[in-house]
């Protein structure tokens, strides 16, 4: 799904790699490329939000790639990165057009802070004019989908977003946020909640002033700060303990705060915009979730539908997929058989649009033909078709890499403890002997949704 899309160029592998790991980690989409030639190719390709660049580089240094950019891509904010000797010449970037700077070596809440800013500053083409150019959908619940955030986007009101994984919960509230004629030039910031350890979550909404715990050798402003003005997105609100439901259930009635370890008090002008894959008035009931917050969140509920009951979007969505897809990758996959066709309209889709772009992403770089056939899908899908008899005669397909043949067993081992922790996904993860943050980054790699699993 469409997320803020991030550009990285760095010769260096090692940094290369570093920066795609903690963007990534944030929920960025993100690109690397080793050098300025190579980004403008992968810039006339995509649309990107911001680009991460080397100050020097062999082909090309950051210094040329910046001019080379703004005149063609005058929405795209440069960051420039550089060694602390070079910050004058950082400077000089900065007046010819460059968003902001970063020295090395680069600590993540600088790293983050940075692109927060930078984000604010870009604005992609046409991504106002239409807000809802990211999201594909001719089905009459979407259309009146759209309606409905058109008519809430003007006001300041929060919103709750429900539905399955994959869904477009994200793309949804990027919609809001771009409605909106007051917010849509100021930050829009993401929260992944479930992504991050509980421990670490309040710190990050809210900020932390230096020596407030073990690590906090500098303040640093939190999530809410950085979205003063603009929008806030706390996606899987469902994460937060009892405790931190207290500290938001505040800042969603007086929109004030104190940074952890700090006894000011802080206040921002944000929307809210929350969303869950999980419905909370059960949890509610369950007492998992305060009954108070829930109805602050609730002012105004959405509720996206899942792609097996919008079965006559799929083609719209296959076309728009392919195109890109086939744009990213330069394969010129022109459609499917009508087999594979078929195949696509009678899956269920348990990971919705999200596994459908990623079904078709498959497919193209396996395509050899200008078409893609049924022999390019996933078993699912074949066994859709001819069901699992038919699926289970066919000659398997040998995995392209040890990682590709792992996943498998991989997924049926957390199917398996997910089961038998009827979704809980903290006593899956437990049982797994993992992090839940790393579980939830797997279930997200593997299109596996945990609600699906309770009684």
């Amino acid at each position: 799904m469409a997320r803020n899309r991030i550009l990285v160029v760095d010769d260096d592998p090692l940094i290369r790699g570093s920066l795609y790991e903690l963007l990534q980690g944030k929920g960025y989409d993100v690109e690397i490329v080793s050098d300025g030639l190579e980004a403008l190719e992968r810039l006339g390709q995509r649309p990107f939000h911001v680009v991460l660049a080397d100050w020097k580089m062999p082909q090309m240094d950051g210094m040329t790639l910046l001019e080379r950019i703004k005149p063609a891509h005058q929405d795209v904010s440069v960051v420039i990165v550089t060694g602390f000797g070079n910050v004058n010449s950082a400077v000089e970037a900065m007046r010819r057009g460059a968003a902001d700077y970063l020295t090395k070596p680069i600590q993540p809440d600088e790293l983050e802070e940075t692109i927060q800013r930078a984000l604010a500053s870009s604005r992609p083409a046409g991504s106002y004019d239409d807000p809802f150019s990211n999201i594909v959908g001719e089905h009459a619940t979407m259309k009146r989908l759209f309606e409905v955030v058109r008519l809430i986007g003007v006001s300041p009101t929060t919103v709750l977003i429900e539905g399955d994984s994959g869904t477009g919960k994200r793309l949804i509230a990027h919609a809001i946020h771009r409605v909106d004629p007051k917010r849509r030039d100021q930050p829009f910031v993401e929260v992944s909640c479930g992504a991050l350890p509980e421990t670490l979550l309040e710190s990050e909404l809210f900020g932390h002033v230096r020596g407030a715990f073990t690590g906090a050798i500098r303040d640093k402003q939190g999530r809410f700060e950085l979205a003063d003005g603009g929008t806030i997105f706390l996606d899987e609100i469902d994460a937060f303990s009892p405790a931190l439901q207290v500290k938001l259930l505040r800042a969603l009635q007086e929109r004030t705060f104190e940074r952890v370890g700090d006894s000011r008090t802080m206040k921002v002008d944000v929307r809210i915009i929350a969303a869950t894959n999980r419905h909370l008035q059960e949890l509610v009931k369950q007492g998992m979730f305060r009954e108070d917050l829930y109805y602050r969140l609730n002012v105004i509920s959405l509720r996206l539908t899942p792609l097996r009951d919008r079965a006559t979007d799929i083609p719209l969505l296959v076309e728009y997929f392919l195109k890109r897809t086939c744009a990213q990758v330069g394969k010129p996959v022109t459609g499917l058989t009508d087999e594979a066709r078929q195949a696509f309209l009678k899956y269920h889709w348990p990971g919705n649009v999200r596994e459908l772009e990623n079904v078709i992403e498959r497919c193209v770089i396996l395509a050899q033909h200008p078409k893609i056939t049924l022999l390019e899908l996933p078993e699912s899908l074949q066994a859709a078709l001819h069901g699992p008899a038919a699926a289970s005669d066919a000659k398997p397909e040998l995995p392209s890499s040890l990682k590709e043949a792992m996943q498998d067993p991989e997924r049926e081992i957390i199917l398996k403890a997910l089961a038998d922790a009827r979704g809980n996904r903290s006593l899956a993860a437990k049982r797994l002997g993992i992090h839940r943050s790393t579980l939830y980054h797997k279930l997200r790699k593997l299109a596996v949704d945990p609600d699906q699993l309770r009684d």
